[in-house]
């Protein structure tokens, strides 16, 4: 089996495709739960029993939860592909694991997606939610994991990765390289307590915004939706911070690239985006679309960055690694 470490055009497009694919997924994910209609289809994998379930084409909920499930069955079908691909091609073991992953990962949230419609029915009482809303937090969580990881298989299958050592002039520096990793870590923390908080209907549980209703920072009156709802935005602020340490840091680091410092703009111009949404939901009174773009700009601004942290940590992979 000929495996070379070559630039392969038609794999880095297909690769790239499908991680761009994958926002398709989140935006019809994110709108299907701003809508309230995850639970429209009581059964699974099938819908109402079928594969073309009657009325969804005209029933604004039907099309958005059966979209969803038809734009998950293709996100399947393209990491199978590219898995297979790689495998078939690739000599770099860490990227054949990785593709692994990325089809294991697909498959289980597909699972989880499923689950959640399947146990919705049960409650669990001790948290005011259900067996199946549980799931639902879960399956958001492994979306935005499963964006990064797309991401990671399109970068490195990319010819910026492959024959220009991502632009690197040198080694970049520890400090570089570790606030990347807690920049990646604190947008995943954020997106994971912006799940919970969707899915415990807590995203107007402080109705205003930036002041609370008593006219100060933090609340006077406290529950889980009123707790859960002032982590996102004090995790907000930490991450705003923490980008902005990272910017600079970048900047003064001698080993990264024009190009690296100018994604570090997009990926500060996506963070004010962000910001911006995340208020316009509390003064629309959430808005379907503000918040699912809030939710789709969230997962962006977690890739963008992920890939700057990649691209930070090229000589962590080596173009050609051997398979073991």
């Amino acid at each position: 089996m000929n495996r070379t470490p070559l630039y392969k055009p038609a794999l880095a497009w297909s690769a790239a495709l499908g991680s761009l694919w994958v926002f398709v997924l989140v935006m019809l994910g994110a709108f299907t739960t701003s809508i309230g209609a995850g639970m429209v289809f009581p059964d699974w994998p099938l819908s109402n029993g079928s594969l073309n379930p009657t009325g969804w084409l005209t029933d604004l909920a039907m099309f958005a939860e059966h979209s969803h499930r038809l734009s998950a069955a293709v996100m399947s079908t393209i990491t199978y592909i590219i898995g297979v691909w790689i495998w078939r091609t690739e000599e770099r073991a860490w990227l054949r694991r990785l593709a692994l992953f990325a089809a294991l990962l697909v498959l289980a949230q597909a699972v989880v997606g499923g689950l959640r419609v399947l146990f919705d029915h049960l409650p669990v009482e001790s948290l005011e939610t259900s067996v199946g809303r549980l799931f639902a937090m879960l399956h958001a969580c492994l979306a935005q994991a499963f964006v990064c990881t797309l991401f990671a298989v399109a970068l490195a299958c990319s010819r910026l990765w492959m024959e220009q050592h991502a632009g690197l002039k040198g080694t970049v520096g520890a400090r570089t390289l570790a606030l990347g990793r807690w920049c990646v870590g604190l947008l995943f923390l954020q997106l994971a307590v912006a799940a919970i908080m969707r899915h415990s209907f807590a995203g107007l549980a402080i109705p205003t915004f930036p002041l609370t209703p008593e006219g100060g920072l933090v609340p006077a009156h406290w529950d889980f939706r009123v707790a859960i709802h002032f982590a996102h935005r004090l995790l907000a602020a930490v991450i705003t911070a923490a980008l902005a340490a990272y910017g600079h840091v970048l900047w003064r680091d001698p080993a990264v690239s024009r190009a690296m410092r100018g994604l570090w703009l997009g990926v500060a111009g996506l963070l004010a985006l962000q910001i911006f949404l995340g208020a316009k939901i509390i003064w629309t009174a959430r808005s379907v679309y503000m918040t699912s773009g809030h939710v789709v700009m969230g997962a962006l601004t977690l890739a963008a960055t992920f890939v700057l942290v990649m691209l930070t940590h090229r000589d962590w992979f080596g173009a050609a690694q051997p398979a073991a």
